[in-house]
């Protein structure tokens, strides 16, 4: 026993220590080994813009040969609904090493601002096509009600900068800052003493670029108007929107994913073809006619501020932000707008290499839980969490597995597109306690499942002690001892992110947040969620691994694992899975995405495109409740790491009202 003691805890430190190499090598990378300064602040919003008091977050990129002296220039840049400044990374650190000061920040309701997303404003109706193009009649421009989340999301593309019959209501309410904090930092940028404020650009993804047209706008006419946008999936608007004799947009670069998930930036479309880049809002957008319309062709000039291009991605909505052919693209538009000091191509670039390397670092550290487990278990404390396997009688027959996998499968991918959207905006939760919008929408799909979960447990347990089966019961005192093994775990987790974040002000990533270190808010927000998360994953752990547990179960060695594994794993992602292949066929295709084509818009969007995110989650926590479940002979330990993790995942980086 000792000895298998000493190889665990060998195993721990060799990951952990690897993982920390990784971080730092990443931090080098960010750095550009040096030659970039990285500066953590916040900036102080005062009483303005319609909005309450608070403070805006950001990440700043700071050449060491930015000074007073030899100034330099900046970019704004602007992540996406769900994101943090650290989206922005690739952007960041290419322009940084090219010589720009960058400043990333954390918008309205993202990261560790503390002012809410509810601050963007909001109105009592919504526009269903491109701004310009609708109309009363129509139904495109029409009434709506529900919670202030639900009329916050829907206005998501609606700009403060546009005329009242937009930007206002017959209520009183308002679209107050689109920009999302943008234009606060922006101005705040522009006075640094070690910037050219007079060439500055601003770029946003998604949300984000809702959020630079803004900035543009506010800082229209003036002498530190952006020279040049950059929108990384943006939507297009009409001039009729807008007082465009006053307002100037200069040299906008649009990067369109081909497949992106959300119908706004398809125009509303179920495909991106060449009938959008002729219609009449994108040649308008161009400044030519249909019959010449290209994509990947500059139209204009950046002398006058009239450079327009569109550039066609072969990828998704998501992964826009790190595409390196989009990213060439976009550095190239840059250099024009603004004559970046370092003249390095556009196609030599880091920053893949410090994603990939903090991936790596997560998935290490993440491995470290394994071994971590296995000592604990050891410990006197925590020995008594490991119990007997139940006894192969009361396994799952062949048959009945198979039932229940399909039962399972079928519940979870028909549920998820309805319940999360429905949780997303419309279900009628306390706004003031339940805050997180993404994370109210697993709670909608979680509910409903935890609702089907007991009913079937109940009608299960009836039927079993009419046949006088008994199996193991419900033992509080080790659910509690267990709980407590799980919080331990995840608490040295959490310890050695934040001293990843305190070094190399990095975080367990890959791209978007996973492992964010709280605020004192979002830790809050942890507490209010972290009972339902539990509840969910305790009875689908029980069900899954204990109830439909099979042979596999009762097999040693690593063969024995896969098996076993291979099982959960269908069980706990097989319905997403069922929704990826309904989303994407069809999209891949040329047809449209297969949620929009099936049930509407309404359930595309965020609950589609956060898939690529939610299945390898599903993956490893498939892996991590295998492992305990098989540890421990219970479902409560891989349950409550899996709750934990999954709720601060939602909780530290997704966005809150």
């Amino acid at each position: 026993m000792k000895g298998t003691v000493r190889k665990n805890l060998i195993v721990f430190i060799a990951l952990i220590v690897l993982a920390s190499i990784c971080m730092a090598m990443a931090d080098g990378i960010q750095r550009d080994h040096g030659n970039v300064e990285i500066i953590d602040g916040k900036i102080d919003v005062l009483p303005g813009f319609g909005i309450l008091e608070g403070k805006l977050a950001y990440k700043l990129y700071k050449p060491v040969s930015a000074t007073a002296e030899n100034r330099a220039p900046a970019v704004l840049l602007l992540h996406g609904y769900q994101n943090d400044h650290e989206t922005c990374a690739a952007y960041a650190i290419e322009l940084a090493r090219r010589g720009a000061v960058v400043l990333c920040l954390d918008e309205y309701g993202h990261g560790a601002s503390s002012v809410g997303l509810l601050e963007r404003g909001y109105v009592n109706h919504v526009v269903k096509v491109n701004y310009g193009n609708d109309s009363e009649a129509d139904g495109t421009y029409r009434r709506i009600g529900g919670s202030k989340r639900y009329r916050v999301l829907m206005n998501f593309s609606n700009l403060s900068f546009f005329n009242d019959h937009y930007s206002k209501d017959t209520d009183g309410n308002a679209v107050k800052d689109s920009s999302c904090g943008g234009s606060i930092a922006y101005g705040w940028l522009a006075h640094q003493d070690y910037v050219d404020s007079s060439r500055m650009v601003v770029s946003g993804h998604s949300m984000g670029t809702w959020s630079s047209w803004t900035v543009a706008a506010d800082y229209s006419g003036t002498e530190i108007a952006p020279k040049a946008i950059v929108l990384q999936c943006g939507e297009l608007f009409t001039d009729s929107v807008y007082d465009s004799e006053k307002i100037h947009f200069n040299n906008v670069l649009l990067l369109q994913a081909k497949y992106d998930e959300f119908s706004y930036f398809r125009d509303y479309k179920p495909v991106v073809n060449d009938a959008i880049l002729r219609s009449d809002l994108r040649t308008s957008f161009l400044g030519t006619t249909a019959d010449s319309a290209q994509w990947n062709t500059t139209y204009g000039s950046f002398s006058d501020g009239s450079a327009r291009r569109m550039q066609l991605l072969m990828t998704n909505h998501r992964l826009t932000t790190h595409h390196l052919g989009g990213l060439a693209v976009a550095l190239d538009w840059f250099d024009s707008a603004i004559d970046l000091p370092n003249d390095i191509p556009s196609d030599s670039t880091v920053a893949k290499g410090k994603e990939y390397l903090v991936l790596a670092a997560m998935l290490l550290v993440l491995a470290g839980l394994f071994p971590l487990l296995s000592l604990l278990l050891e410990t006197p404390l925590f020995a008594g969490v490991k119990q007997e396997f139940p006894e192969e009688e009361f396994m799952s027959t062949k048959k009945g597995w198979i039932k229940g996998a399909l039962i399972t499968i079928l519940l979870s991918g028909a549920t998820f597109p309805f319940m999360t959207q429905l949780g997303h905006a419309l279900l009628p939760l306390p706004e003031g306690i339940f805050r997180m919008t993404i994370g109210n929408g697993f709670l909608g799909w979680y509910l409903i499942l935890i609702l089907i979960m007991i009913i079937t447990s109940l009608i299960s347990r009836r039927k079993h002690r009419k046949l006088g089966i008994e199996d193991e019961k419900f033992s509080l005192p080790l659910f509690l001892k267990s709980l407590l093994l799980a919080a331990v775990m995840i608490a040295c987790m959490y310890a050695l992110n934040f001293i990843y974040y305190l070094l190399f002000d990095l975080d367990l990533r890959f791209i978007w947040p996973f492992f964010r270190p709280f605020t004192g808010e979002r830790f809050l927000q942890f507490l209010v969620y972290i009972p339902f998360f539990a509840l969910f994953y305790l009875l689908n752990n029980s069900k899954i691994m204990r109830d439909l547990r099979t042979k596999s179960t009762y097999e040693k060695g690593f063969g024995g694992f896969l098996r076993n594994w291979a099982g959960n794993f269908l069980l706990m992602a097989g319905g997403v899975l069922i929704v990826v292949l309904i989303e994407y066929i069809p999209f891949f295709l040329d047809i449209g995405p297969g949620a929009d084509l099936l049930f509407g818009s309404t359930f595309g969007g965020p609950f589609m495109s956060i898939l690529i995110l939610f299945v390898p989650q599903v993956m490893f926590f498939s892996v991590l409740c295998t492992y305990a479940y098989r540890k421990t002979g219970r479902a409560y330990t891989g349950a409550m790491l899996a709750a934990m993790l999954a709720c601060w995942i939602v909780t530290g980086g997704s966005s809150i009202l």
